[in-house]
């Protein structure tokens, strides 16, 4: 990845690529920091994974902390796809090796990865940061070359695709990122704006991606019941106040007790929460 990131090190001034990397990070952090979360890996418990925690994560952070910096130049430079292919392989490699062979962030990689490049492009193109929207119908530059990159049918999320016939993160990238622009996007802003703490705005969102995604993760554990009874648990807790009742925390952590005993963790939601944070704050920087 170091080979990498040096071979696109020609200066960009129209972007500060170390800026952006570290706003990825950062957001990929404060969903880590989040909670409670059902199901999740949170500072304060491991949720339905037994092989990692918060300690796993972090060190999977540190492993990736260059990589968003690469693409970010990747994507300033207009490069094709495979540059951020060969990058995004090198990165997972790297995690894989920080964290003793446990996927933490593979998701991230991709779709926070490809958004880091598309706000890079913009700023490159345009002089100044785009919108979250832009940035995500942004993405749609590569399409066609990700479209047809080689898959690893192997993985836990692509056999749930496979299996149940649901679109996966490239479909969600093709389309220029629907469920964020319409979405988590929406309800971030909506919940920081009327006055909830990042944390509580940040869980609304995730209740509402819960509810509405169809969250390969949980396909995989879970398969379409374990879907179903997720999402009719978000929707349970959200037509309660959500978030902006006052003890939403209470309420949350007993969903996520149930979430426990199922061995549900709605990661590819997760995912989802990161890289809104991500583009709200690159609008911003």
């Amino acid at each position: 990845m170091k080979a990498i990131a040096q071979r696109v090190a020609a200066p960009v001034p129209a972007v500060d690529s170390a800026r952006l990397g570290r706003l990825a990070i950062a957001s990929l952090h404060a969903e880590l920091a989040c909670a409670p979360k059902p199901g999740l890996v949170t500072p304060f418990d491991s949720g339905s994974h037994h092989d990692m925690d918060a300690g796993t994560f972090l060190r999977s952070l540190f492993a990736l902390r260059h990589y968003f910096t690469a693409v970010a130049r990747i994507g300033a430079l207009d490069a094709r796809f495979d540059a951020l292919r060969q990058c995004g392989i090198a990165a997972e490699a790297a995690m894989l090796r920080a964290t003793g062979g446990i996927n933490t962030h593979r998701g991230a990689i991709f779709s926070l990865g490809l958004l880091v490049a598309a706000a890079a492009r913009c700023r490159q193109l345009h002089g100044h940061a785009g919108s979250a929207a832009q940035v995500c119908l942004a993405v749609q530059h590569w399409a066609t070359d990700f479209a047809s990159a080689p898959l690893d049918a192997g993985s836990p999320g692509q056999r749930a695709r496979a299996r149940h016939g649901v679109p996966g993160v490239r479909e969600q990238a093709a389309a220029g990122y629907p469920v964020l622009r319409g979405l988590a996007l929406p309800t971030l802003r909506h919940a920081l704006a009327s006055g909830l703490p990042r944390e509580a705005a940040m869980c609304q969102t995730l209740m509402h991606l819960i509810a509405q995604v169809d969250d390969l993760n949980l396909l995989h554990r879970g398969g379409t019941d374990g879907l179903h009874w997720a999402q009719q648990q978000a929707r349970g807790f959200l037509a309660g106040g959500g978030a902006f009742a006052p003890d939403w925390q209470a309420r949350l952590r007993d969903v996520g007790k149930h979430f426990v005993t199922r061995r549900l963790s709605p990661g590819g939601s997760a995912d989802l929460l990161a890289c809104s944070m991500f583009l709200l704050q690159q609008e911003a920087a």
